[in-house]
C-alpha cells in the first residue's frame, strides 16, 4: 500500500501540473450549444435578447474551459473562444443540412422537430460538429471528451479529426465507429453498425491516411466493415449489409453478399 500510495502522489502531482477542466463542464458546453442553436433539443425558446446573451455567455464559458490550458494552445484562451464562436454559423449550417437529411433519409421520421429532438444520429452528429471545430483550432483533448461522451450516449463513435461533408445521415446509429482519417463526401447515409476503420492499428501508422474515403451520395448498409486509407468508396455506389471491404469500388457500384458468402459486385 506505501508503494501504491507513492505512485499515486506522483500521478496525482503530474495530473495537477497538466490539468484540464471536468470532462462534466466540457459536456455541459457542448449541451449549451446544442440548445442554442437548436431550441427543439430542449424545449427552451428564447427570445432575440436572450439569443445575444447566450453566445456571449458560451464564449465566456469556453474561455474559462480553456484557461487553464493556456500553455497547451497554439493561441490564448480568449482568442481560441473567439475563433470557435466565427465557425458557429458553419457549424449551424452542416447540422441543419444533417437533419434535413435525417428526415428525408428516413421514412419514420415525421418532421425536422422530432429529429432534432429525438434522434440519437443527429445528437452524434452534433456533438461530432462542435468537436472537430474545436480540433480545427488545435485544442487538445476537449473534442474527444464531447464525441466520447455522444459516444456514450448514442452508440455511435464518430473520432473529431474525421472530415465529413454536410447531408449526412445516420439511421438508427448504434455500433456505428468513423475513424480518425476518414474522408465523408456530402449525401452520405450509414446505417447501424457500419465500421469506417484502419487495417493496421500498427502505432507508426498514427500520422498516416488509415481509414477509407467515402465519396458523395454513397449509402452503406447495416454491419458493414470497409477499412484502409487508401480505399476509396466510388461516389453513387451502395454497400450491403455485412460486406467487409479492403479495396476501392467503382462509381455506382451495388455490392453485397451473395447466399453463398460470396460478394457480389454489379
Amino acid at each position: 500500500m506505501k508503494k501504491l500510495l507513492e505512485q499515486l502522489k506522483l500521478r496525482h502531482a503530474a495530473a495537477a501540473a497538466n490539468a484540464y477542466p471536468s470532462s462534466d463542464k466540457v459536456c455541459a458546453f457542448y449541451s449549451n450549444v446544442v440548445n442554442w442553436l437548436f431550441p427543439e433539443h430542449n424545449g427552451r425558446v428564447m427570445d432575440s435578447e436572450q439569443l445575444e446573451a447566450y453566445a456571449a455567455k458560451l464564449e465566456l464559458q469556453l474561455t474559462e474551459l480553456l484557461g487553464s490550458m493556456e500553455g497547451r494552445l497554439p493561441r490564448n484562451a480568449a482568442a481560441t473562444s473567439r475563433l470557435f464562436m466565427e465557425l458557429i454559423p458553419g457549424i449551424y449550417e452542416d447540422l441543419t443540412k444533417d437533419a434535413e437529411a435525417i428526415l428525408q433519409g428516413d421514412p419514420a421520421a415525421t418532421c425536422l422537430y422530432e429529429v432534432i429532438r429525438a434522434y440519437p444520429g443527429f445528437y452524434a452528429i452534433a456533438a461530432y460538429r462542435i468537436a472537430h471545430g474545436l480540433h480545427s483550432l488545435e485544442v487538445p483533448l476537449l473534442p474527444r471528451v464531447i464525441t466520447e461522451f455522444a459516444h456514450a450516449r448514442t452508440g455511435i463513435d464518430i473520432h473529431p479529426a474525421a472530415q465529413i461533408s454536410p447531408y449526412f445521415c445516420i439511421d438508427h446509429g448504434t455500433g456505428i465507429v468513423i475513424g480518425e482519417t476518414t474522408v465523408i463526401g456530402p449525401h452520405v447515409k450509414l446505417y447501424q453498425g457500419v465500421t469506417l476503420g484502419a487495417l493496421s492499428i500498427d502505432k507508426s501508422m498514427a500520422m498516416n491516411k488509415r481509414h477509407p474515403t467515402i465519396e458523395e451520395h454513397v449509402v452503406i448498409y447495416a454491419g458493414a466493415t470497409i477499412l484502409g486509407g487508401d480505399t476509396i468508396i466510388g461516389h453513387h455506389s451502395i454497400i450491403g449489409g455485412n460486406v467487409w471491404l479492403i479495396k476501392s469500388t467503382d462509381p455506382y457500384s451495388r455490392i453485397y453478399y451473395k447466399a453463398d458468402g460470396s460478394i457480389k459486385v454489379v
